[in-house]
């Protein structure tokens, strides 16, 4: 599909800090991304790689919270990649993000890029086309991982340096997946469950590992994103999607 023949919308992020030109139809960033920007700690001068940025709704509005840190995000899609760099210029963010085009599957060395202080991911929840009703085509890189998470945990620990922080966002019951393909190389685990309500079970989690990190695993307390009476999300939540609030690993 042409970039011209794509039908786009602009939206504002970060409690309108951000604008964010995406499809209007197909995969559209959504709170996944938001609390994978929230999580992203970056100091000052470090350099963060996201892979997988689709058209930048979690790298721009992590660029967002923490300026000092720059950003560059990889992405297969054309389409998507090319929006990344319209919001890129739209958020007047040239001087320190910039998008890539590369493959997850050819793995980080493919990109000829020296190693960062941090990565961020948020890997397609599915292996299998077959488990789930087929996407529609422009959804389905963001649904199915074609190589799997295997190649998604092995190019992050690659993306950085020793001592560097892997953080990403995925399904709660994939978890033992993620420790394990993260295990050999990386450790120091911080894990925050992300619960519909109080009382479920988390459908998402949130993994903070240090590559080559040693201490013991830390399990946090939950994000709980709703309330059964109220508002959309609940008031943590919402000051999270303003900006108002990180989503630390303390």
């Amino acid at each position: 599909m042409e970039q011209a023949q794509l039908q786009v919308t602009e939206d504002r992020v970060l409690g309108g800090r951000v604008a964010l030109r995406q499809p209007k139809t197909g995969y559209r960033a959504g709170l996944d991304a938001a609390l994978l920007a929230a999580a992203c700690d970056a100091g000052a001068g470090a350099r963060v790689i996201e892979a997988g940025c689709g058209v930048g709704g979690a790298l721009l509005a992590a660029a967002a919270r923490t300026p000092q840190a720059s950003f560059t995000g990889i992405e297969r899609d054309t389409d998507a990649a090319a929006l990344a760099r319209v919001n890129v210029a739209l958020n007047g963010m040239e001087g320190r993000v910039e998008i890539l085009g590369g493959d997850v599957a050819a793995g980080f060395r493919a990109l000829g890029l020296a190693p960062f202080d941090a990565a961020l991911g948020n890997p397609p929840f599915f292996d299998d086309a077959s488990a789930l009703r087929g996407p529609s085509p422009e959804r389905r890189g963001a649904y199915i991982a074609d190589d799997g998470l295997e190649a998604w945990i092995g190019f992050l620990v690659k993306a950085v340096v020793e001592g560097g922080t892997i953080t990403l966002i995925h399904r709660a019951d994939r978890l033992a997946d993620i420790l394990a393909l993260l295990a050999p190389k990386a450790g120091s685990f911080h894990i925050r469950p992300i619960q519909p309500f109080a009382d479920t079970p988390a459908k998402r989690v949130m993994v903070r590992a240090i590559k080559t990190g040693k201490a013991p695993l830390v399990l946090l307390p939950a994000l709980v994103l709703h309330e059964r009476e109220g508002g959309k999300h609940a008031a943590p939540v919402e000051a999270i999607l303003r900006g108002d609030a990180a989503l630390g690993w303390a």
